[in-house]
């Protein structure tokens, strides 16, 4: 064998197993220890749950820049002064309801607690308005229960569903079947009827009582959240006043100063005579219904570390640092695993990466080490990122992301040594390779794609903040250990962290970022999977 060509091969042997030793050395500063140590803050009672724009993720931000800065990282988001901050500053807007009651002879019904809303409408201002019983607010050739009834200007008041004619027959059909009138989304021909008819509110009086009641209306607040999810863009409403307040009716009888017994046998008539009420009844009201615009002012925070010979080209690692905040009873959802387990992550590989180039060994591409906001609210950190990279993304050779890596799920509960991948070979077959190579020689950890089959209906490749780098054509990979019992809810606490196996997983991370970060060729765009 050529003596030169052997001695350059045992050279370039000792190169590889030089920095394969240098990648060994600064992994031990990812430590368990290390881990707990900020967790304990990041995860403690006084961040509220870091809340999407609160306090306490403000604090968040304010604790990771600290260390950012510490290890030696560049802040590169613009600040309004024009110097250079940690912090790449965003807002979110949202609609959502302000004060809404309803008071009846001096008693004010809460919104959401006593009744509540189907669509949406503007009472900007205290009004006071006739009310009137409409029956079931239905109008056919054979039933109507409008006619001769004047509701012009005033609030109709009308029962859910439809007249039966007995045994198990309704009145308008004549056979089992129900018309448009009956059914989830009947109030809407309901409300548009008696708007036409000129009335200017519906009171819809729901069948349910009680438990039953109660559960409805705190699922009605659950599903009217959509009406107040945040958006990237300032929110335009188009408010018709196509909307009803459901109401028991006991709260029914109240507004019109007769008992909830009367009022149902006033019903009950309806059904026996087959025709519309004989008596209706009225009373008065009066009610508000808010809707108010929210900004909520946020960041990401990005800490850059910029290369050797390979600068322009950045790896992104990236975690996010909210989490849901405090439950409505009071409870703080401290969301250790989801995901302060990412958030302490990175500053775990911002600090083994700071070692790395204090001791000359720094990476040839440059790191953006990015927590962002907004995850839990829409993936909207990530999502402004790519919008507006601080750093090109046609620079940007993969993002590696991390979101709760900390516990286990109930398929590994008895084989901890595990970790979900996710789109690792989504967009670049070598970062997978890559991947696989790193756990082969440094952490032989299971690497379990479950989630990572497009068929999986948990769709967790669509659920996190590498999703906004894959549909812009940046390889990712996401590191996952699956939902527990505590998800989104106030026991994700410090004590159920599993540190020791979440060090090696970041270790993972690590030696992954490590050669994507230091390899002569940047990893190629060779595929398009779902």
């Amino acid at each position: 064998m050529n003596k030169k060509l052997m001695a350059g091969m045992f050279l370039s042997m000792a190169t590889l197993a030089n920095a394969q030793d240098d990648a060994s050395e600064f992994a031990k500063s990812i430590t368990p220890e290390d881990l707990k140590k900020h967790l304990v803050i990041i995860a403690s009672d006084s961040l509220e749950g870091r809340d999407t724009g609160s306090p306490g993720q403000k604090k968040a931000a304010e604790y990771v820049s600290k260390f950012y800065n510490e290890y030696g990282t560049t802040p590169i988001a613009p600040a309004s002064d024009g110097s250079k901050s940690y912090l790449q500053k965003y807002n979110l807007y949202k609609r959502a309801w302000g004060d809404v009651y309803v008071k009846v002879n001096g008693r004010k019904y809460e919104f959401n607690k006593d009744f509540y809303l189907n669509g949406l409408l503007s009472i900007p201002e205290e009004v006071n308005t006739p009310v009137v019983t409409a029956g079931y607010g239905i109008e056919e050739s054979a039933y109507n229960d409008y006619a001769n009834l004047d509701v012009k200007d005033k609030a109709v008041i009308i029962f859910d569903g439809e007249p039966e004619s007995g045994n198990g027959k309704f009145l308008l059909s004549g056979t089992g079947e129900k018309s448009k009138w009956s059914g989830p989304v009947s109030w809407q021909p309901k409300v548009k009827l008696a708007i036409a008819k000129g009335a200017k509110y519906v009171f819809i009086v729901t069948d349910k009582t009680g438990e039953d009641l109660d559960k409805e209306i705190r699922q009605r607040a659950v599903m009217s959240r959509r009406f107040s999810a945040p958006t990237l863009k300032p929110v335009e409403e188009s408010l018709t006043n196509m909307a009803a307040f459901v109401i028991s009716p006991d709260m029914a009888a109240s507004i019109l100063k007769t008992s909830a017994a009367a009022l149902l046998k006033n019903k009950a008539a309806i059904s026996k005579s087959g025709k519309p009420a004989a008596k209706n009844l009225a009373g008065n009201v009066s009610m508000k219904a808010e809707r108010v615009s929210e900004t909520i002012e946020t960041e990401n925070v990005a800490a850059f570390m910029e290369g050797s010979d390979k600068k322009d080209e950045v790896l992104v690692i990236s975690a996010h640092l909210d989490h849901i905040g405090i439950s409505p009873n009071g409870e703080i959802n401290n969301g250790a695993d989801d995901d302060g387990s990412g958030t302490v992550s990175l500053l775990e590989l911002a600090e083994a990466f700071s070692k790395a180039k204090a001791a000359g060994k720094g990476p040839r591409r440059s790191i953006l080490f990015l927590n962002v906001t907004g995850e839990e609210k829409g993936l909207f950190g990530s999502e402004y990122y790519s919008e507006n990279p601080l750093l090109p993304l046609k620079n940007t050779i993969a993002d590696l992301n991390i979101d709760m890596i900390g516990r286990v799920d109930e398929a590994h509960k008895n084989d901890p040594k595990y970790v979900y991948l996710i789109g690792s070979d989504k967009l670049s077959s070598t970062l997978h390779a890559i991947s696989e190579e790193a756990n082969k020689k440094y952490v032989n950890y299971k690497l379990d794609y479950t989630f990572n089959d497009p068929k999986d209906p948990n769709r967790f490749y669509y659920r996190s903040d590498h999703y906004n780098f894959a549909k812009m054509g940046v390889p990712v990979i996401f590191y996952f250990t699956g939902v527990h019992e505590d998800y989104h809810k106030p026991g994700d606490d410090v004590e159920k962290i599993m540190f020791d196996k979440q060090a090696e997983i970041v270790k993972l991370v690590f030696y992954t970022a490590w050669e994507l970060a230091n390899r002569d060729e940047r990893i190629v765009v060779d595929s398009n999977k779902e």
